[in-house]
C-alpha cells in the first residue's frame, strides 16, 4: 500500500492526463479527452495551488495518483460549482394529487430544474486505472480531497456535492436524455456532452421548461435509467455513500445520474480526522491503516500508512516530513467507512 502517493499535478504529467482522458467514459465531461484541455485544467490547478490566501473562488485543483512513479489516477475539486453562472440539477419532489370526490390519491415523482447546489463545492475528475479499482488506490485518490478541504477550509464551501455518470448504452447514448434534454435541444447526448460539459449551465435554464418533470410520463427507459449508476461510476459513488453522502435528493440534467451532496463536517473522513505531530524514534500500540495528509496547500501530498499511537519518521517516510511537523491522520478500514 505505501508505494501509492497522491500529491497536486504537474506540468510534465500532461502525456498520463491524454493517456487517461481517453481511456475514461464519455459522460466525465470534467476530465475531457482533449489535449488543450487538459494543459489549461493543469495550468489553472497549477495557478490555484499558488493562488493568495484570499481566495475567489473560481479555483480547480487537480490531483494525480502515483505507484512508483507511475501516475494511475487522478481526482479533482472545483471550489465553487458555478462561479461564473448558476449550476443546475434536477430535484426529486414528490407531489400528492387527490380528489375527493372519486376517493383517489396519487404521489407522483417530479423532477425541478434547480440551481441548489450553486456555490457547493464539487468533487470532480475521478479516473483510476481499471487494474487498480480492487486495491485501496481508490480510497486515498477519493478520500484525501476531502482532508485537503478540510485543511483549507477557508478556500472551499461547506457543503460538498459530486456527480455520477448515469446509464448510457453502448453508443454512448443516455435514455434519459433522449426523453428530455434532446426534446428541446435538437442534439444526441454525446453532442450535447461535447457542446456543454465543462462551461457554464445557464444554456440549460434558456432552452428548458422551468415546469416540472412528471416521471410517470417519461418512457419506460427513462424512468429505469433515473438516478441509475454507469458501471465506471459504481466505485466513486460507493466511497462517497460511505463517506456519507446524500444520494436522494439531486440526478444530473444530463444522463440522470445521482448528484450527491453533504455538509463536509458529516463525512466521515473528516469526523475522525485527528493532527498527529510526527515524533522522533520508534511508535507505540497496535498499528492500523490510515490514510495520512501532509496538508499544506503549498506541499500537500497523501499516502496510505500503518500507524501505532505514535506518528514517527518512519511511519511518515513517504512524506518526507521531519519531527514536529503535524500531518492529519483518518482510520481506514474495508468499505471506505472510517
Amino acid at each position: 500500500m505505501n508505494t501509492l502517493l497522491l500529491r497536486p499535478v504537474a506540468a510534465a504529467d500532461l502525456p498520463d492526463l491524454v493517456r487517461m482522458a481517453a481511456a475514461s467514459h464519455d459522460g466525465i465531461s470534467s476530465l475531457p479527452n482533449d489535449e488543450a484541455k487538459l494543459r489549461a485544467r493543469i495550468q489553472a490547478s497549477l495557478q490555484s495551488f499558488a493562488s493568495p490566501d484570499d481566495a475567489s473562488g473560481e479555483e480547480t485543483y487537480l490531483f494525480v495518483l502515483e505507484d512508483g512513479g507511475r501516475i494511475v489516477g487522478c481526482s479533482g475539486i472545483a471550489a465553487s460549482a458555478g462561479f461564473f453562472d448558476r449550476f443546475y440539477s434536477y430535484r426529486n419532489e414528490f407531489v400528492v394529487h387527490a380528489s375527493a370526490a372519486l376517493g383517489q390519491s396519487q404521489r407522483m415523482h417530479t423532477l425541478h430544474l434547480c440551481h441548489d447546489l450553486t456555490g457547493t463545492t464539487l468533487l470532480t475528475s475521478f479516473y483510476l486505472d481499471p487494474a487498480y479499482e480492487h486495491g485501496p488506490a481508490a480510497q486515498l485518490l477519493s478520500r484525501a480531497r476531502l482532508l485537503f478541504i478540510h485543511a483549507n477550509a477557508e478556500r472551499f464551501s461547506e457543503r460538498i456535492a459530486a456527480e455520477s455518470p448515469g446509464v448510457t448504452d453502448a453508443a454512448g447514448q443516455s435514455p434519459f436524455w433522449d426523453a428530455v434534454g434532446r426534446r428541446f435541444f435538437g442534439m444526441d447526448y454525446p453532442e450535447a456532452e461535447a457542446a456543454i460539459g465543462g462551461r457554464s449551465r445557464a444554456c440549460i435554464a434558456d432552452l428548458m421548461p422551468p415546469s416540472p418533470v412528471y416521471v410517470a410520463l417519461l418512457p419506460e427507459a427513462a424512468q429505469w435509467a433515473l438516478g441509475q449508476l454507469h458501471p465506471v461510476g459504481e466505485l466513486p459513488f460507493s466511497i462517497l455513500q460511505d463517506e456519507g453522502f446524500d444520494a436522494d435528493s439531486y440526478v444530473d440534467i444530463f444522463d440522470g445520474g445521482p448528484t450527491v451532496e453533504a455538509p463536509l463536517a458529516s463525512l466521515r473522513s473528516v469526523r475522525h480526522a485527528r493532527e498527529l505531530q510526527v515524533q522522533a524514534g520508534e511508535g507505540h500500540g497496535p498499528r492500523h491503516w490510515h490514510l495520512l495528509v501532509r496538508p499544506s496547500r503549498a506541499g500537500f501530498a497523501a499516502v496510505l500508512a500503518e500507524i501505532g499511537n505514535d506518528l514517527t519518521e518512519a511511519d511518515a517516510l513517504a512524506l518526507r516530513a521531519r519531527a514536529g511537523e503535524r500531518l492529519l491522520a483518518t482510520p481506514l478500514v474495508p468499505g471506505g467507512s472510517a
